[in-house]
Formats: C-alpha cells, sequence, structure tokens
C-alpha cells in the first residue's frame, strides 16, 4: 500500500515538473515583445493553454500511463489557475466560476488547435485559431502567423523526444523556435 502511495506522489511530481517546463515554454520575452500577446494573466493563460497543447495531444496518443501523466497535467493547470486566482484577490465564490471556465477553455481550445493542424492548411487555420483565441493577437497582424508556425515546429521537435524520456526530464521539452531571449536579441 505505501508503494502505491509513493507511486502517486512521484507522478503527481513528474506532472508538476512537465507543466513547469511548459510555463517556462510560454513565458517567452518573443510572444510578448516581438509578437504582441498581452502579457496580462489572460494572455499568459492562453499560452500556457498554447504549449500545453501538443505534449497532451503526444501525451494522450500513448498508452495508459501516459493518459494519466497528461490527467495530472490538466489537474496541474487547474491547481495552478485556482492558486493564481486566489493570489490575486479574486473572492472565494468566484473562483471556482473562473477556474471552471480555465478548464473548458483547456478543452476547447485542444480540441480547436488539434482540428486546425490537421486540417488542408496547418499554419493558416491554426493562426486564425490563435488570433481569435490569444489576447493580443489578431489575423490581420504577423504574430498569429508566426507563433502558429512556431508552434508547428515546436509539435514537431516534440514527437523526436520518447515519451519516457520527457516524463522522466522535463527539461528536454523542446523550445519555441525564435522565442528565447538569445533568438531575439538579448534581455528586454
Amino acid at each position: 500500500m505505501l508503494s502505491w502511495f509513493r507511486r502517486r506522489a512521484e507522478d503527481r511530481r513528474t506532472a508538476i515538473d512537465l507543466y513547469g517546463a511548459i510555463v517556462t515554454r510560454a513565458r517567452q520575452p518573443a510572444f510578448f515583445d516581438v509578437h504582441g500577446v498581452q502579457d496580462t494573466p489572460e494572455g499568459r493563460t492562453a499560452l500556457i493553454i498554447l504549449a500545453m497543447f501538443p505534449v497532451l495531444e503526444r501525451l494522450q496518443g500513448a498508452g495508459t500511463g501516459e493518459r494519466h501523466a497528461a490527467r495530472l497535467l490538466c489537474e496541474t493547470f487547474i491547481t495552478d489557475v485556482d492558486d493564481s486566482l486566489r493570489e490575486m484577490g479574486v473572492g472565494d465564490l468566484s473562483v471556482p466560476k473562473k477556474v471552471k471556465r480555465a478548464a473548458q477553455a483547456l478543452g476547447e481550445r485542444c480540441l480547436a488547435y488539434s482540428r486546425a493542424v490537421a486540417s488542408q492548411e496547418p499554419p493558416e487555420a491554426l493562426s486564425h485559431e490563435l488570433a481569435i483565441t490569444i489576447p493580443g493577437l489578431d489575423s490581420r497582424t504577423s504574430g498569429a502567423e508566426a507563433i502558429a508556425h512556431a508552434t508547428l515546429s515546436f509539435r514537431a521537435a516534440l514527437q523526436g523526444i520518447e515519451t519516457e524520456k520527457l516524463l522522466a526530464e522535463p527539461s528536454a521539452l523542446p523550445d519555441f523556435p525564435g522565442m528565447t531571449r538569445e533568438e531575439i536579441g538579448g534581455v528586454r
């Protein structure tokens, strides 16, 4: 029985570490400084969902253990949203409604992004979805298009990493191409 608790704690730690790596990728400065995503709680949450999409897609397409990891990753996201709302001073009565909306947004956006990627024109379809779902992006500007291409490249790079390695070493998660400080020319 103790091994069950230990395994459960290890699985949660893996999800937390992987979520931390995802958040790090979603907080790259080029999203905000170069491509115009609003640096607000809504904009940051939208980017976290975008970065989670390929990871969840990858985990849910694998075996039972990986699907369990995907579920724990979603739970970690929801816990983070709840904690963040409380830290921002949102009232206790409003938090559950806002957390529910964030959980729905995660599911709906992942589904929309998945459909866009499976379409005949993935970059254009994904760019359109990003312009709709990420605050500050507009289909008339190049930000949504650049982020769509970076997301598709991130997704492709993720496919080259073994699932076991990804879960054992969350730092193996690739960066979004063109979004790191080094790639955009220094520190802001």
